[in-house]
């Protein structure tokens, strides 16, 4: 059975705001974040559909919080709790946030490159 653990990994984003450990897994990325400081993350979805994560994800908070704001509403989601994101989503989370993510690979692929290039 194909499995991931955070310690063994790859560090594949490592910026001083945020860093993520992400495995691929029968066809979904399982991403190990952590937000290291809380920051205004829309600029780096400038260009996607609406301006906003197209791409569904389903997770878990180890810790923190995140705040998932849609055009009609805002979901918040505390430590302990998993949620489901649906596409039109736009996150923001606390400083110390850590998250354990599960998104299909070809479409948080497309989202990926979009963000680093903003």
């Amino acid at each position: 059975m194909p499995s991931a653990r955070k310690e063994t990994a790859p560090v594949t984003i490592d910026t001083p705001a945020y860093a993520a450990r992400l495995v691929e897994l029968g066809g979904f990325t399982v991403a190990y974040e952590t937000i290291r400081i809380q920051h205004d993350a829309a600029p780096f979805f400038k260009g996607l559909p609406d301006d906003r994560c197209p791409c569904p994800h389903w997770g878990l908070v180890v810790a923190g919080q995140l705040t998932l704001h849609y055009s009609d509403h805002d979901e918040t989601i505390e430590a302990g709790e998993t949620y489901y994101a649906p596409a039109g989503h736009l996150p923001s989370s606390l400083a110390g946030t850590e998250l354990i993510t599960f998104s299909p690979t070809d479409q948080i692929n497309e989202v990926n490159a979009v963000l680093a290039a903003n």
